[in-house]
């Protein structure tokens, strides 16, 4: 059955929002959009080192903002694309579909039917766990917070948890599987390569490797689909979407917030929100004679197209959590300010030429993928530097300067790229940054307007058809 509506619906499930775009199929423009902090991270028995969120939580927020969204809209929507946080996984119990189908719709699951989400941030698989895990043949390393790996650590470690459950996949993965009312769980080349211990040419997981290891192979997602292939049709109305609509496989949100961008094969883009990536594409990448490299990933892209990425986990998380501190600590000393005046004062003060200064900081407070074990330091700090405004610009420096170590501009160069495309809310309200960025990579900046992983999403659901 093919549907003749004028829109599609995008939607992303962040890591700290989830954000939804109705896009009109003709114009390409957005129409309607709704989005909600998800609120969703719980605490972790492993203290700082876990890192979770309450998927039924996530589940409520998308549900929540499709119901804002116009009706009559919605009821012309004719295809569905879904993205959300890459690496991550969420385990859940087979459910019963005549069961789900028999009441009015909602997007939910039931607690007891549901593990949290161990969300890419997730640090319980420290180095010495990583070096236990058999070699992977795949171009992709495997970093602590990616499925495969938490998936390990469980199966060593708290083997009775994978007992409560057989199906697993990113929590996108699991959206679309409550929406179309499927128990086969399809995961996209995308979000497959997130986790690790997948050959993205052969599109295929290492099973035998994983197996002789203790892996639960029988959780992976079985079905494997490139992206803009139909993973399944919407089971039930949703709020006058039409049952029946088809919905994309889940993709991941990198590649969905760069779609919209990239207009030129000369162009990079930068996205700075709760981490960091600096990312071009890469059209003549060939895996299988790819030497592994640290700081620089290449994940599948749409097309057969790979995306060549620097992911720095310190990004806008960085700058807010000094915006905290310096919030408590006025608190200490008796009196509150709220963190968007915080925000205001550090900007401004941030910009003033004599903010500029010898100091810096290496921002690592999450330490890297390539190097876990670093952390956050300050050098050449002298009395000139201890203004208010010094601190935050080199805050900032430090944050451009790590991803100028992981992709310099003498890469840039050689790749060809003339242009940065800058993205995402800690940089597009950070001109402290933005000047930053011009600083180091001495590259046109453009602050994009449409680097949204909702409207990629609906993009590359318009694309498939």
């Amino acid at each position: 059955m093919s549907f003749q509506g004028k829109y599609v619906l995008g939607i992303d499930l962040g890591t700290t929002s989830v954000k939804i775009v109705i896009l009109s199929v003709d114009s390409k423009q957005i129409v309607a959009k709704q989005s909600k902090e998800t609120q969703a991270n719980v605490p972790s028995d492993l203290g700082i080192e876990g890192n979770k969120q309450d998927v039924p939580k996530i589940l409520s927020a998308v549900h929540n903002c499709v119901s804002r969204l116009p009706k009559d809209l919605l009821k012309q929507v004719k295809s569905i694309g879904i993205c959300g946080q890459m690496h991550g996984v969420a385990l859940w119990k087979t459910f019963n579909r005549l069961e789900r189908e028999s009441s009015p719709f909602k997007l939910d699951i039931d607690k007891d039917n549901v593990s949290h989400l161990y969300t890419w941030q997730d640090g319980r698989c420290d180095k010495d766990f990583l070096n236990t895990l058999p070699k992977s043949k795949s171009h992709l390393p495997v970093h602590t917070g990616y499925g495969c790996a938490t998936l390990f650590w469980f199966a060593r470690n708290k083997p009775e948890k994978l007992e409560k459950y057989n199906k697993c996949g990113t929590v996108q993965d699991l959206v679309v599987s409550l929406l179309t009312g499927s128990n086969e769980v399809a995961i996209s080349t995308q979000n497959a390569a997130s986790w690790g211990y997948f050959m993205t040419e052969e599109g295929q997981w290492e099973t035998e490797e994983m197996m002789k290891a203790g892996f639960p192979v029988q959780l992976l997602p079985k079905i494997i689909l490139k992206p803009g292939e139909v993973a399944g049709k919407l089971a039930q109305t949703w709020f006058g979407v039409p049952a029946g609509v088809p919905i994309g496989v889940a993709l991941g949100d990198l590649q969905c917030s760069v779609l919209p961008l990239l207009k030129e094969p000369d162009e990079a883009v930068l996205n700075i929100s709760t981490s960091a990536q600096l990312t071009y594409v890469h059209s003549t990448f060939n895996p299988q004679s790819f030497t592994k490299l640290g700081n620089i990933e290449h994940f599948p892209y749409f097309d057969g197209k790979y995306l060549s990425v620097a992911a720095s986990l310190n990004g806008g998380n960085t700058l807010a959590t000094f915006v905290k501190t310096l919030q408590q600590w006025t608190m200490d000393l008796g009196f509150s300010v709220p963190q968007s005046k915080v925000w205001e004062k550090l900007i401004s003060l941030g910009q003033e030429d004599s903010a500029v200064s010898t100091m810096e900081i290496e921002p690592l407070l999450l330490g890297e993928r390539y190097a876990p074990d670093k952390t956050a330091s300050i050098t050449g700090v002298t009395l000139d530097t201890l203004q208010l405004g010094s601190v935050f610009r080199a805050l900032c420096s430090g944050v451009i300067r790590n991803l100028h170590n992981m992709m310099s501009l003498d890469l840039l160069k050689e790749k060809g790229i003339k242009r940065i495309v800058g993205n995402g809310s800690g940089l597009v309200r950070n001109s402290v940054l933005q000047k930053e960025v011009i600083r180091w990579y001495k590259l046109p900046l453009e602050l994009g307007n449409s680097g949204d992983a909702a409207l990629g999403a609906a993009l590359a659901a318009i694309a498939a058809e």
